[in-house]
Formats: structure tokens, C-alpha cells, sequence
């Protein structure tokens, strides 16, 4: 799959991007791709604010990150395999707008199928629901809050993973 780039994304992205599988020495830049994105400023920040994605938690789930030809992290998503989920999903603020995003859902899904799963559970930042419902998703209700990290209701949605390849 081809991405277009604009003069901004040729400056966010060197080289062509890949997906790869994460690894434990990506923690602390996957952990400070989390902690800086924009999406979660204001009454959001306090979601994100302590947020670590450790080593551990790399090893445990199938954890992907879209990297350029310097190996930058541009994005990376996290799919727990059981129950089916899409854990943690996220764009360099940098590199928005590259179709990374698409990208790393089109993965995702291929490894969710590879793994025998038709559907994959995804509970959204409430900004990013329009972005899921774009690559499929299907609104089917909504996570109530859950303080002190969580003060707001967040949007439960279904991406089913088409079969074949």
C-alpha cells in the first residue's frame, strides 16, 4: 500500500515506512509516543499523564509499531488476542495525516485473522471515533467513565475482520 506524502509528511517520515513486531527495547519510545500526543491534552491529559507501555506488557500482547527508514516510531497499535481487542492505538502527532493510522488498522486486522478472530472490540478516545467508524467500525455502545484516570464516557465499538487475505 502506497502513502502519499505532502511536503509536512516528507519531513515527518524518512524513508520508507513499515510495520514491525515491537520489542522490549521500543518501551520507553512507544511510552513517550503516548504521553505526548496531542489528542490527549486538556481534561483528557490526565488518562495519559503516568501511562507507561513496558516491556512486559510488549512481550504479552501483539504489539506493532510503524517505523520509517531510520527506524523512527511513527505509530504503533497493541491487539490482545483473548478476549479480542484493540488495546492501544496511536499516531505520532508529527506524522499525522500519513494514512499510518489506516495502515496500522489494515495490519491489525490481518493479524487478528491469522489469529482466528472475526470481530475485534475497540473502546475509543472520544475524538477518535470518527477515525474507527472510517476504517469500518460499527458503534455499539458506550463505556461508562471510570475515575480518577478515566472522567468521561468513552465510545465502545466492533471491527469485524473480513475473511481471506
Amino acid at each position: 500500500m502506497g502513502t502519499h506524502m505532502t511536503n509536512a509528511g516528507r519531513a515527518a517520515a524518512a524513508g520508507p515506512i513499515r510495520i514491525r513486531p515491537a520489542t522490549a527495547r521500543d518501551a520507553k519510545r512507544l511510552t513517550a509516543l503516548v504521553r505526548r500526543s496531542s489528542a490527549y491534552e486538556g481534561h483528557f491529559a490526565a488518562m495519559v499523564a503516568g501511562y507507561r507501555v513496558g516491556p512486559d506488557y510488549i512481550e504479552t500482547h501483539a504489539v506493532h509499531a510503524a517505523v520509517d527508514g531510520t527506524d523512527t516510531v511513527l505509530g504503533f497499535y497493541s491487539l490482545v488476542i483473548d478476549p479480542p481487542e484493540l488495546d492501544l492505538m496511536f499516531v505520532a502527532d508529527r506524522a499525522q495525516g500519513l494514512g499510518i493510522g489506516r495502515r496500522l488498522i489494515e495490519h491489525m486486522t490481518g493479524e487478528a485473522r491469522r489469529a482466528g478472530i472475526d470481530a475485534v472490540r475497540i473502546v475509543s478516545h472520544p475524538p477518535s471515533e470518527g477515525f474507527y467508524r472510517s476504517v469500518g467500525a460499527e458503534r455499539t455502545g458506550t463505556r461508562p467513565a471510570n475515575p480518577p484516570a478515566v472522567t468521561w464516557d468513552r465510545p465502545e465499538l466492533v471491527l469485524r475482520v473480513p475473511a481471506g487475505g
